[in-house]
């Protein structure tokens, strides 16, 4: 279990490296993953975090696309940008059971960040993360990321195992 069941790389080469042509590509995915259509999760309906709207593009595509602290200063991200058509199938595939006991394919575990519970979804080695934010009745798909760096990872995994660890108690 890893990342061969994602969808392939969307690279910029694919539109002949012109950033504007890819940004419109980029964003036509998103809006066919979660505008068009919404991603399913358990029990709750999936939302978007919309404001700020950035060049007519939601927060949440940025936040897909885009590294940064500062909403106005974020800078895009390449890997990211290449992985824009992960977070969908990462979401449908989540069913909310303990890792291990269904044949999901997305590792699992959740954190409190800012007073919320945030789910925290990445492939068996942990190469890429996504964070869903639950709002109670509605989750919203927060940010993704790669893991950069094999300390990233481990540090990622040692989070799921602590996780787990505590469930069982």
């Amino acid at each position: 279990m890893s990342t061969e069941w994602l969808p392939a790389l969307l690279l910029m080469e694919s539109v002949g490296n012109d950033w504007t042509k890819y940004l419109e590509l980029l964003h036509g995915h998103f809006v066919a993953d979660f505008v068009d259509s919404q991603p399913k999760w358990p029990r709750k309906r999936v939302g978007l975090k919309k404001h700020p709207i950035i060049a007519g593009k939601a927060a949440t595509f940025w936040h897909f696309t885009s590294e940064g602290e500062v909403e106005a200063d974020r800078i895009p991200c390449m890997r990211r940008c290449e992985r824009i058509r992960w977070p969908r199938p990462m979401m449908d595939e989540f069913d909310a059971e303990p890792p291990g006991t269904t044949g999901c394919r997305v590792l699992w575990w959740k954190e409190e960040r800012r007073g919320e519970e945030r789910y925290l979804l990445a492939p068996a080695d942990f190469s890429y993360v996504l964070v869903v934010a639950d709002r109670g009745d509605y989750v919203l798909p927060w940010t993704a990321y790669p893991t950069k760096y094999p300390h990233q990872q481990r540090k990622r995994r040692n989070a799921y195992e602590a996780f787990w660890k505590a469930q069982k108690g």
